[in-house]
Parts: structure tokens; C-alpha cells; sequence
């Protein structure tokens, strides 16, 4: 078990190494991006990359106030569902309403890996080889696809 102090610091570690893994792979545009902070360009939509001590998982959040508008932006996704799953190259979890973790609805699609262990060192490539393709995946795909987007603006 550790501290939180150790947790926070093990986690820091992970994502700042994965970072820097990350830092010289360009975006589909040839673009440099943050991959760990991608940013998607609309509010209350977000690629998201988690991990803790049981599990990992990469998602689409679509989290906006307004459920009808989380809603439009979640059937524009399905619209779009064998160009998604083409480009990641496997089949994601679809859930049009659930819970985040303060308790905030949102739509989400995601691809899960456990079990893995944030704070094991070991697990680390483990991780980094789920987040990496599936990252860059996501960032092609929104490549093309995020001008379809554009009038839900």
C-alpha cells in the first residue's frame, strides 16, 4: 500500500515518462500535440487516458451540461462508428448515459486493459503500449471526423 503522498508521485512519474515517450510523435496532421492533455477543440468532449491500481482505460467523453446536446454529439459518433472502429482497429465500449466519478452524467465510449497496476513500474510498458496506438488512433480518426462536428459548435 502507499501513501498518497507515494501514489501521487508514482502517478506523476507514469504520465510525465509517458509524455516524453509521446513528445516526438506528431499528430496525423504533422501537428506536435500534448497527448496527454488532447485537445479536441470542443467543449465537454474529451479523449481520456486513466489508470490506478486495477485497471486502464482510454475513452471519449462527452460530457456538456445540456443532455440533448450530449446526445446530438453522441449519435454524431454513432454516424461515424465503423469509420471509428476502423481506425482504432477493434471494437470500443459504447454507453450513452452513465456516471463519472463526481457523479456528473455523461456519454462515453472506451477500450479497457486489465488487469494492470499504475503503480507498478513493471506494468508500465504494458500501459504505454494500450495508450500509445489507441491515442494516436483516436487522433487520426479525429483527423477526419471532427468537421462533422462542426455545427454542433
Amino acid at each position: 500500500m502507499y501513501s498518497k503522498a507515494e501514489a501521487t508521485q508514482l502517478r506523476q512519474a507514469f504520465w510525465t515518462a509517458f509524455g516524453q515517450y509521446m513528445a516526438p510523435v506528431p499528430s496525423a496532421e504533422g501537428e506536435t500535440t500534448n497527448w496527454i492533455n488532447y485537445k479536441t477543440g470542443f467543449r465537454h468532449l474529451y479523449f481520456r487516458m486513466q489508470a490506478d491500481n486495477r485497471h486502464a482505460s482510454i475513452s471519449i467523453e462527452l460530457n456538456h451540461p445540456d443532455p440533448g446536446i450530449r446526445e446530438l454529439f453522441y449519435e454524431q459518433f454513432k454516424e461515424l462508428k465503423t469509420l471509428l472502429h476502423e481506425t482504432l482497429g477493434e471494437t470500443w465500449t459504447w454507453e450513452a448515459e452513465t456516471i463519472d466519478a463526481q457523479g456528473l452524467p455523461l456519454s462515453c465510449i472506451s477500450k479497457e486493459l486489465s488487469p494492470v497496476n499504475i503503480f507498478n513500474r513493471d506494468d508500465w510498458p504494458k500501459l504505454i503500449s494500450f495508450f500509445k496506438p489507441r491515442i494516436m488512433a483516436l487522433d487520426a480518426f479525429w483527423a477526419d471526423a471532427q468537421y462533422t462536428f462542426e455545427a454542433l459548435k
